[in-house]
């Protein structure tokens, strides 16, 4: 009898878990509903504007940047991963974790230091000037930063970590004995390279590549200060310097099939092109470079790091120095509280919602719960700008259907209750990152056995009381993890704050954007300071985990 009571009880549990689950995934859509749905609504006269006009610019704009973008972090990114795991040179054990610390810092932070430094006034051509003796711009020929190819330049430093990483990994668990009979068949290192790893890793590779180019379009702070009209842009200009939110939001579904798109592509290339290791994973003797050859691997691991992140974050802290007093104000405080109360209470709803979903499809792994978690899931992929649009557009309209009901019914105003609140805003930030939240806890709770599911029903324990009281202390690592990574990504944020953000409620993102906006960049330093200071929070977390893998790694002799 309490075997079978304890099946009732599961069976109704599963029930309310199916619903609860689907309930937190048709809201987690609806945002990414509406964009896609503005695609049948009139806009008038201004959408014909924009087609004729600017949306050729914007979608052009969009494809040099992502090209570009794509080719810098693939050259980057798989040489450096083949370079520390396949050869062995003088520093390796230290470039190997710190080809990561670019992720650390945002994009458009980095294109505010470089753009101080490499100016007509900034000190490096002012240095140039002195040791020439060259007087005006006539004199001398200097790259323009502002432009799209310092855009791509700029984003290829900070994301090509993406690439790194999963190449990395690829490389470290490709089969030894393919590797080795490539040597015994006369590959030399580049040809061992070029024609059995590099084809090995491509599936992981083209999931890096995809992971840049979606990075790539949610871009809005480096595209928008360097002039290059992208996707991003030309929603935030369209939305609040034309007032039309049904064109903006028609961008964001045009943007949306870009990012769709690609997705599909990516799933394609994993289809279409399978590899099998073979034999077992045996310990396999590394190139060891020598010589010039090491010197030049160590340059090219080492410049990323420096253009990435060393000399960004040197000459931020410089100028942070320079006047502690007036850069570390009041002002930087209050925004600093609201950036980190958004990061905490985005990032404890993400870690609430994320094993309710990843719990309901253990529960239950039919078709319908794997759409619902994994359509709930692909926010990430989906440009913060896009987001923000899908977020106060059904939100806007449930504030004024509220406010004509309280109008008409007891003659009061009740004006907007939602929109332009902190509640909107974390929600935006759920709909775009709880994938970072979800992918961490059902990594983590896919190590936890069946067979305790089963021991606690027979105790009684229904499936809430069995994930708050069993499963969540086993996951307490995945689960901090997951909060990180949140509170991290949050705090980085530029687009979905700047549209969806309260008023006279800024953060330390929309603090850099506006003073970098106004040329006040000594004082944008501090705040961009403190954003890529706490960027290197999951760095750490990686790099502790490249150590902890060690042992599982092909030894190097």
């Amino acid at each position: 009898m309490h075997t079978l009571d304890s099946r009732r009880i599961f069976k109704h549990s599963w029930n309310g878990w199916t619903l609860l689950v689907i309930a937190i995934a048709l809201l987690i859509l609806a945002p990414i509903g509406v964009v896609l749905s503005s695609v049948l609504t009139n806009s008038g006269t201004v959408w014909n504007h924009l087609l004729t006009t600017v949306l050729p610019d914007y979608i052009s704009s969009s494809l040099w940047l992502m090209l570009g973008v794509g080719l810098c972090t693939v050259a980057i990114g798989v040489g450096t991963a083949w370079l520390v795991t396949m050869c062995r040179f003088p520093g390796q054990r230290l470039l190997e974790w710190a080809l990561l610390l670019p992720l650390a810092a945002p994009a458009y932070v980095l294109a505010y230091v470089y753009t101080e430094m490499l100016e007509f006034y900034g000190p490096v051509q002012s240095a140039l000037r002195a040791a020439f003796g060259w007087t005006s711009v006539n004199d001398y020929w200097f790259p323009t930063v502002r432009s799209l190819g310092g855009a791509i330049a700029i984003i290829s430093l900070v994301l090509y970590p993406y690439v790194y990483l999963l190449s990395r990994v690829a490389f470290l668990e490709q089969s030894v004995c393919t590797l080795e009979a490539s040597r015994l068949l006369g590959c030399n290192p580049w040809r061992s390279f070029t024609r059995v790893a590099l084809p090995l890793a491509r599936p992981a590779i083209v999931a890096g590549v995809s992971l840049v180019l979606m990075e790539t379009l949610n871009d809005f702070g480096t595209v928008q200060y360097f002039a290059v009209n992208t996707f991003s842009v030309g929603i935030y200009r369209t939305w609040f310097g034309m007032g039309d939110r049904i064109a903006a939001s028609q961008l964001s579904a045009l943007l949306l099939v870009f990012v769709l798109l690609l997705i599909g592509l990516e799933r394609w290339s994993r289809q279409q092109t399978r590899y099998h290791h073979t034999g077992r994973y045996q310990r396999l003797s590394a190139f060891r470079l020598r010589g010039w050859r090491a010197i030049a691997a160590v340059i090219v691991c080492g410049l990323p790091i420096a253009l990435g992140f060393l000399i960004p974050a040197g000459r931020l802290l410089y100028m942070a120095m320079t006047d502690m007093t007036h850069n570390f104000s009041e002002r930087f405080w209050e925004l600093s509280r609201h950036s980190l109360i958004l990061a905490a209470v985005t990032a404890i709803v993400a870690v609430v919602v994320s094993p309710i979903l990843a719990y309901g499809l253990r529960l239950s792994s039919n078709w319908g719960m794997q759409v619902a978690v994994r359509t709930a899931t692909v926010g990430y992929a989906i440009p913060g700008a896009v987001i923000a649009v899908g977020v106060l557009f059904p939100i806007g309209a449930i504030d004024n259907a509220i406010d004509a009901g309280m109008r008409s019914t007891f003659g009061i105003s009740t004006g907007l209750l939602l929109s332009g609140t902190i509640i909107t805003l974390v929600f935006a930030y759920l709909v775009r990152f709880l994938a970072v939240s979800y992918n961490t806890v059902e990594s983590s709770l896919s190590r936890i056995k069946p067979n305790l599911d089963d021991a606690a029903r027979s105790l009684g324990c229904g499936t809430t009381r069995t994930l708050v009281q069993i499963h969540a202390p086993l996951m307490s690592g995945g689960l901090l993890t997951a909060a990180i990574l949140v509170f991290v990504d949050v705090m980085k944020e530029l687009p979905a704050t700047l549209i969806v953000r309260p008023f006279n409620f800024d953060t330390l993102a929309v603090e850099v954007y506006r003073l970098a906006a106004d040329e006040r960049l000594a004082e944008a330093a501090a705040p961009a300071l403190a954003i890529v200071a706490v960027g290197i929070i999951p760095v750490i977390a990686l790099s502790r985990q490249i150590t902890l893998t060690r042992s599982e790694e092909i030894d190097y002799r």
